[in-house]
């Protein structure tokens, strides 16, 4: 399994995407006509197509993937992944840390070419936070804002931290001064929408009226969607004329060789194809790292997981390694903690729960079952359809299996239950496979979102008071230095404590034809279109 995504925010990894390949990997569909791969100024590019385009609903990287190019917000993440000005110029900050005031530039406009106005923020804003919007992510990056939790929960209908001074000034407070906020801010939960746009209909997104580089002028679902630049953007506009995303539209890698799209996705059947430097395609291979984990997570509230000892015994009898060379064919790296490689914070002298079936029976008997017998029934929960497992999976089962000697089911729920925090914790069995990708390169992007006690991406309700207070601690904390180690220690008691196995961080294999020129995924798994030129 490779790019199974669906963040998260940013995030959410599922196993939509792989079962979306194996089917089309066994029909190929005649991709569209219009417009055809080679068209003079045309990126081809092969896709699933977005859930949603409706930035306050989004959550998940493959929606991510369009929204990010057709919306924005205040500030933007750069390439080096560092709070931006975007439709705010320039911020200033408060000496307590506590207020922000942003001045929004004086030629920011929508596509249709409407003028952005700090209004326009304070409704998008108040609207994410409006519980009939159905938004499940802006708990998790607009709570930082004082009065989010009383529009939030009913008790107001305006964010009483977001005040407009005038069209072109926006002061927003929150509760305490957050290294992390601005860059909160670069996710769409908090991009501007358009009233006038939002107020044509329930799908008012299929027709969005955005601010972002690229505006959709073609949509024909499950087909064609085609984004060409967008005249009123900021910055200069984009170097190529049309994007064109073929929508499932068969194998990314045939559709590859038989020059029908530009750029495809590398899965792991492929990966030896590829890699061989006398064959065709290395010279067209280009690698970006990602900044996610995959990961294993457990029910603590169901038997067996409330058993921390039974937690970190299937830990222990999973050959991660062995997976990863045989199955993923050494596209991912192996995780012995939450944070990833390049994350700051990351911890080279972490602690695992490192492969040792010995000692995942020893934990067995040390529990409060005593033996592999007296274990309840387990149930992973997966999101899917079609009954198909992924091979991976299969082999997590087996380790289970060979060096516990427990039978594992698999139940799959549909993209649109897993994809929604809330949802999936009311259906979750006893252990459920998932992923994240960085929103922002912040450790609590990661322990803050995923494992603090009831926070909604905590999906398992894992919970730990020395870790909660010193994931409190950290997010207040203005020295970094101090901050990284506060974290660290966080993370180590969630690896001690198995509150979730985790498996690999992506890695994301390319290919690039030639005449295509800056095409770069960032550390988030996004693609920078605005920088792309062809070259014939």
């Amino acid at each position: 399994m490779k790019r199974i995504r669906q963040a998260k925010p940013f995030g959410i990894i599922t196993l939509a995407l792989a079962i979306t390949l194996i089917a089309a990997s066994c029909v190929k569909i005649t991709p569209p006509s219009s417009p055809p791969a080679g068209e003079s100024g045309v990126l081809n590019l092969w896709d699933t197509g977005p859930y949603t385009m409706d930035p306050a609903i989004s959550s998940e990287l493959t929606s991510h993937t369009y929204v990010m190019q057709v919306f924005s917000g205040l500030v933007r993440l750069d390439e080096h992944l560092k709070p931006a000005p975007d439709i705010a110029e320039s911020w200033d900050r408060s000496p307590d840390g506590k207020t922000y005031t942003f001045h929004l530039r004086p030629d920011a406009r929508f596509h249709d070419g409407t003028k952005v106005t700090a209004y326009d923020f304070k409704y998008s804003w108040d609207r994410a936070c409006n519980p009939r919007t159905g938004s499940q992510t802006a708990s998790s990056y607009l709570l930082d804002i004082v009065g989010v939790k009383d529009v939030l929960e009913g008790k107001a209908k305006e964010i009483s931290g977001v005040r407009v001074i005038n069209d072109r000034t926006l002061e927003v407070t929150i509760d305490a001064p957050k290294a992390y906020f601005l860059a909160k801010l670069a996710y769409p939960t908090a991009f501007v929408v358009q009233k006038a746009n939002v107020e044509t209909g329930r799908e008012w997104w299929r027709k969005p009226n955005g601010t972002g580089p690229f505006k959709i002028t073609e949509w024909r679902e499950g087909q064609l969607l085609v984004m060409e630049p967008n005249g009123y953007h900021w910055q200069a506009p984009a170097k190529i004329s049309k994007v064109a995303f073929h929508l499932l539209a068969g194998m990314p890698m045939s559709m590859y060789e038989m020059g029908e799209i530009d750029v495809a996705p590398v899965y792991e059947h492929f990966a030896d194809k590829v890699t061989d430097k006398n064959g065709p395609f290395y010279k067209e291979l280009a690698i970006f790292p990602e900044l996610s984990l995959f990961y294993a997570g457990f029910n603590t509230t169901k038997p067996p997981f409330d058993d921390a000892n039974i937690r970190k015994a299937f830990c222990h009898a999973v050959n991660k390694e062995r997976i990863i060379k045989l199955i993923l064919k050494g596209m991912s790296i192996k995780a012995n903690g939450i944070l990833p490689v390049g994350m700051p914070g990351y911890n080279e002298n972490l602690r695992g729960l490192d492969y040792d079936p010995a000692k995942a029976m020893s934990l067995i008997a040390a529990s409060k079952y005593k033996a592999p017998e007296n274990l309840p029934p387990i149930t992973v929960t997966i999101s899917g359809e079609g009954g198909d497992i992924p091979e991976y999976l299969g082999a997590l089962i087996q380790d289970w299996k060979q060096n516990l000697g427990v039978e594992i089911t698999v139940r799959q729920l549909e993209m649109e239950i897993f994809s929604q925090p809330r949802t999936l914790k009311q259906e979750l069995d006893e252990i459920f496979i998932s992923g994240w990708i960085a929103d922002y390169p912040d450790p609590q992007d990661f322990l803050d979102i995923l494992f603090r006690s009831r926070a909604d991406y905590n999906a398992g309700n894992y919970t730990n008071p020395e870790a909660d207070s010193l994931l409190d601690q950290a997010a207040v904390e203005m020295d970094e230095a101090k901050r990284l180690i506060m974290y660290q220690k966080a993370e180590q008691i969630m690896v001690d404590e198995a509150a979730c196995l985790p498996l690999w961080f992506n890695t994301n294999y390319i290919l690039i034809r030639p005449h295509i020129k800056n095409y770069k995924l960032n550390a988030l798994g996004i693609p920078s279109l605005t920088e792309v030129y062809i070259e014939r």
